[in-house]
C-alpha cells in the first residue's frame, strides 16, 4: 500500500548521490523531477531500469525534469554500479530508507516461501510546486522509462 498520493508533498530528503554529494528536495524547489525507486544495483531488473532512464535522460534534460534513482545502496555501490553501465542518472543512497519510508516502498516481501524487507519498485513524477503529480507502485520494467518520459512531457505542457 502506497503511503503518498498524487496530490500529496514529496517528503523532504537529503540523500548522497554516487559521487557523495548531497542532494535534497529544497534543491529541486520551482524544478519538477523524477524519483524511481529501486531493490538493488547490479541485478537484472535494476540495470535495465536504470539503462532505460539513461537512455532517456536527454529527453528528460530537454524537458527540465532531472531523473533520479534512489535505493538503499551505499553511495560508493552507486557509484560503481554507474560506472560499469556508463549510467547518466543520478543515483540517491537512502541507507536509513528514511525516503523509502516515506513513500511507504520498504515493505515486507517473499520470495520461495521466505520474507524479508525490500524495496517495491515505485516511481513517482514530481510537479514544481513540490507535489507529487503521479506515482507509479509495483512497476514493471519492459517500457517504463518511456511511460514516465510520457507522462512528464504531458505535465509539462500542461503547466
Amino acid at each position: 500500500m502506497m503511503a503518498l498520493a498524487a496530490g500529496d508533498p514529496c517528503p523532504e530528503f537529503r540523500l548522497p548521490d554516487e559521487r557523495g554529494e548531497i542532494v535534497s528536495r529544497d534543491d529541486l524547489k520551482g524544478t519538477s523531477f523524477v524519483l524511481y525507486f529501486y531493490p538493488k544495483d547490479d541485478t537484472s531488473g535494476c540495470t535495465a531500469e536504470a539503462l532505460d532512464f539513461s537512455r532517456l535522460k536527454g529527453e528528460f534534460d530537454s524537458l527540465g525534469v532531472p531523473v533520479l534513482g534512489v535505493s538503499p545502496d551505499t553511495a560508493k555501490k552507486h557509484g560503481k554500479f554507474k560506472d560499469k553501465h556508463d549510467l547518466t542518472v543520478r543515483l540517491l543512497s537512502d541507507e536509513e530508507k528514511s525516503l523509502l519510508g516515506a513513500f511507504g516502498v520498504w515493505v515486507e516481501k517473499s520470495m520461495y516461501g521466505r520474507r524479508y524487507m525490500g524495496v517495491e519498485r515505485t516511481t513517482a513524477l514530481v510537479g514544481s510546486d513540490g507535489k507529487i503529480v503521479r506515482l507509479w507502485p509495483k512497476v514493471k520494467v519492459p517500457g517504463h522509462a518511456e511511460e514516465v518520459l510520457e507522462a512528464a512531457r504531458q505535465f509539462a505542457c500542461a503547466t
